[in-house]
């Protein structure tokens, strides 16, 4: 408020606060990667693709969504689950090489 980013832009008071408000970022198409999904779409996300990605497949006129792994509706915890299906228009169950690096160390002295 009072700065130039709020220059034109609509002003409104919720609660007692002051708030700018912005049209959302939306896209034709929200491509994404989930750990797993039930047959409804309904997403789990693991570690880092947490950040954004839900966020991302609620975005997109059309979500597409890449999981490891579909089950069966139901064997999803409900608190476990990032996104609603009611976001995602596609799942597709993608094949994955899980490359495990080793390091190789000598012995001194050989």
């Amino acid at each position: 408020m009072g700065t130039p980013v709020a220059e034109g832009k609509d002003e409104r008071q919720f609660n007692g606060r002051d708030y700018i408000l912005e049209e959302s970022i939306t896209g034709d198409f929200a491509i994404v990667k989930a750990w797993k999904a039930d047959k409804y779409g309904n997403l789990v996300f693991r570690k880092t693709a947490r950040n954004f990605n839900p966020m991302a497949a609620t975005a997109g006129k059309i979500t597409v969504v890449e999981v490891e792994e579909i089950v069966e509706p139901g064997e999803l915890n409900p608190d476990e689950i990032h996104t609603p299906g009611i976001y995602v228009n596609r799942l597709i169950q993608g094949t994955f090489e899980k490359r495990i690096e080793q390091r190789t160390t000598r012995l001194s002295g050989e």
